[in-house]
């Protein structure tokens, strides 16, 4: 996932879920300088975490997800 699109999750007012290693996750924050999200399992808000934008990925309503990109 690019930077300015997790900005644009995190932002959204609608609960948009992506994917983290495969865990459905929720993203809290994204510090774009660092390229990182700080993120919680949907099922565990008290489990948060700082990850690589990178590795994340979006899920959609039918399931599939966007792989991350790699240069």
């Amino acid at each position: 996932m690019e930077a300015h699109r997790a900005k644009e999750i995190a932002d959204s007012p609608d609960m948009i879920i992506v994917s983290y290693f495969g865990v459905p996750v929720f993203i809290e924050h994204v510090n774009i300088g660092a390229d990182t999200a700080r993120i919680h399992p949907v099922d565990n808000p008290d489990e948060e975490q700082t990850v690589p934008i990178d590795v994340l990925t979006e899920q959609f309503e039918d399931g599939i997800e966007i792989p991350p990109f790699n240069d």
